[in-house]
């Protein structure tokens, strides 16, 4: 069994196999997967498992070097955004390096996060909870 914290292999898979520059996005239930980028579907039922939870494991086994969102995430879902923006410090924080947040609109957010290697959709139903990681490199 696997130590750190992500035990889906398929998710495992996708992270271990980012390159520099690559994107991962997180989104909620509602946001459209285009058919040519993997899907790895972890919802389970409305609000399970969440945004927030997700990101969390993602973030512990990915480096980071930029976060794109759309700008209506910040206006329609509020606290949500705040607690995804404290989450984003503290990574800064641990990678000792600061993290670029691009906002976009949401139809630009779509086209860019069908170009992701891969999208991972959670049970949230938040509105706008979607992020596209853009993989950084360890060293």
């Amino acid at each position: 069994m696997k130590k750190t914290r992500l035990l889906n292999p398929q998710l495992s898979g996708a992270i271990a196999s980012l390159g520099h520059g690559q994107g991962l996005t997180v989104c909620d239930c509602g946001l459209p997967i285009g058919e040519s980028v993997e899907r790895i579907d972890l919802a389970l039922t409305h609000g399970v498992p969440g945004f927030l939870d997700t990101l969390d494991v993602v973030l512990s086994e990915t480096v980071v070097e930029e976060i794109i969102i759309a700008k209506e995430f910040i206006h329609v879902s509020p606290e949500l955004y705040q607690q995804f923006a404290e989450r984003i410090q503290l990574l800064a924080e641990e990678q000792g390096a600061p993290v670029k947040v691009v906002q976009v609109s949401h139809e630009c957010f779509k086209a860019q996060s069908d170009l992701s290697k891969a999208v991972v959709r959670t049970g949230e139903r938040t509105p706008y909870a979607n992020v596209i990681l853009k993989s950084g490199v360890a060293f």
